[in-house]
Order: C-alpha cells, then sequence, then structure tokens
C-alpha cells in the first residue's frame, strides 16, 4: 500500500487482502495485517492504542522472549520472538500513521548503525579495509554517533532508559557508572556493602515506617544488582531462573500433597517443609548424575 492512499479504496482493500493472505510474502504480510486493524473499518482496540498505551505489551513481549530462552523452549521462543516483531511493526504504523517514519526507516537505522559500530567487520566506507578489532571502541563510536545527531548528555546516565525492567535498569545504571570510575574495585567491597544494607534494613523494620523499610529494602536490592554485575551474573536472569526454580518445587509439593489426598492449606508448615526438601535433594541427586553422565 502506499504511505497515504485511503485504506477504505475498493482497489487499495482488493490488493491489501491479497497480500494479508500471500504466506510466502511474510514481513509485507505483517505489516498489512497491522494496516488492516489500524484502518478506519479495522479492529476498535487496535485502532484506539498509541504508542504510549503498547509500550508496556512491547516489555512484556521481551520478557516473555527472555524467559522461553531460559527454558530453552524453542518452538515457544519463535512465538515469542514473533510476538516481539509484531510489537514492532505496531509501533511503526502509529509513527507512519503520524508522519514520523516507516517501518522502512527503522530497519534502515538499524542496518546503518550495525555497519557504522562495526567498522573492523564491514571497514568505515565502501570498500576500505576491515579495520582491527582491537582498535575499535563501541563507546567512542556511540559518542561520535549523538555528536553527530546533536544529542547531548548530561550525565553518564542519561542513555539508561527509566522503562527497563528494576534490578536490569540498576545494573546498567551501576555500568554506566563505573565508566566513569565510580565503582567498588571488587566484589568483596560490595559483599561488604551488602552486609551494611542488610544490617539497616534489620533497623528499619524495627525502629521506622513502612515508607523508610522499602527505601532500605530498595537499597538493598540496588545493591544485590550491582553484586551482579561484579560477579558476571545479570540479576533479572538470575531472578527469573530463580523464579522458575521455586514454582518448580512449590508446584510438586503440591503435587504430592494431592497424592496423599491432601490439599496445600489442609497442610501445615512442617510437612510442606518435609516436602520441600525432598524435591530439593531429589533435584540436586538428579543434576548430579547428569554431571556424571549416568
Amino acid at each position: 500500500m502506499d504511505a497515504g492512499e485511503p485504506a477504505d479504496r475498493p482497489e487499495s482493500r482488493e490488493r491489501s487482502d491479497r497480500l494479508v493472505h500471500d504466506r510466502s510474502a511474510a514481513l509485507p504480510r505483517l505489516r498489512e495485517i497491522m494496516r488492516r486493524l489500524r484502518a478506519p473499518d479495522g479492529c476498535p482496540w487496535d485502532r484506539e492504542q498509541d504508542f504510549r498505551s503498547i509500550a508496556p505489551y512491547t516489555i512484556e513481549e521481551a520478557c516473555e522472549v527472555a524467559e522461553a530462552i531460559e527454558r530453552e523452549d524453542w518452538r515457544a521462543l519463535r512465538d515469542e520472538l514473533g510476538d516481539l516483531l509484531l510489537q514492532v511493526v505496531y509501533h511503526a504504523e502509529i509513527a507512519e500513521e503520524r508522519g514520523l517514519f516507516g517501518f522502512d526507516d527503522v530497519a534502515r537505522a538499524s542496518a546503518d548503525k550495525m555497519l557504522r559500530r562495526h567498522p573492523h567487520v564491514f571497514g568505515e566506507r565502501p570498500g576500505a579495509a576491515p579495520v582491527p578489532a582491537e582498535s575499535v571502541s563501541w563507546e567512542a563510536i556511540k559518542a561520535a554517533e549523538r555528536a553527530e545527531t546533536g544529542e547531548r548528555r548530561d550525565s553518564a546516565l542519561d542513555g539508561v532508559p527509566a522503562g527497563m525492567p528494576g534490578l536490569a535498569r540498576a545494573a546498567k545504571l551501576t555500568r554506566e557508572a563505573a565508566k566513569v570510575g565510580f565503582d567498588w574495585p571488587e566484589a568483596a567491597a560490595v559483599l561488604d556493602k551488602l552486609a551494611e544494607e542488610t544490617a539497616e534494613l534489620v533497623e528499619a523494620r524495627e525502629r521506622l515506617s513502612a515508607d523508610a523499610v522499602e527505601e532500605e529494602f530498595g537499597d538493598l536490592l540496588f545493591v544485590m544488582a550491582n553484586l551482579g554485575r561484579h560477579l558476571g551474573a545479570d540479576p533479572e536472569a538470575a531472578i527469573r531462573r530463580t523464579n522458575a526454580k521455586f514454582e518448580r518445587r512449590f508446584r510438586e509439593v503440591e503435587r504430592r500433597l494431592r497424592a496423599a489426598g491432601r490439599a496445600p492449606g489442609e497442610a501445615d508448615l512442617a510437612e510442606m517443609d518435609a516436602h520441600w526438601d525432598a524435591v530439593k535433594a531429589e533435584e540436586k541427586a538428579e543434576a548430579r548424575r547428569g554431571r556424571r553422565g549416568l
């Protein structure tokens, strides 16, 4: 469909319908489906959405991609990547409707950025010999890009998106601060800070308001995210992994209680703890057998 062509013209509708049902042209088909959904006679819900209302779904889909990877569920990963791609198409369609930019501009900008940021692969200019990888400064290239576009940064933290998940943003904030020298020299120093923040949380819980407790708890989480960075452990990936482990074990506790003719609400903590410890021990034994190749 040509830019600006009314979606409800008969010839335009006919061409649109042909493309929507053409399974050989995957990306154009997806884009045309989005256009039809946003057309005057399209889906009422899709038509009323804007950048802000769609943004939470974009974050959610990215998290579901990460979850599929964590589970090593490759079919789910395919589907979740499709859902994430739909979010890109959605935002680009809204932008095109407003005359801001289109999907091709998004793809072109991404491709151009990859070329600029990998001169050791593609060369500084067409036909130029690739430069050695060790001479490439990613940060210097990004700084040059900002200077070219006139983007001004008053703080080393200006490039950290506010919409990131909390723990991931905490790790990125500390990573950006570390680039200008504001960092602990080693993980041991972060562990000392962790002990300090834990003590402050205990004190706040005993003597201060709920607001103060929340603040101290936030400080503790922030230090934990920083510790993860020092240890080379991504905090979001770590908590997703632990969440999955807790869910897996708790569901098995529930299953064992049901097998014994009892609902979880009918069991006391000691009984549930006994099942939990058994499930945990069995998982660890299975993991040891797997490492031995048994």
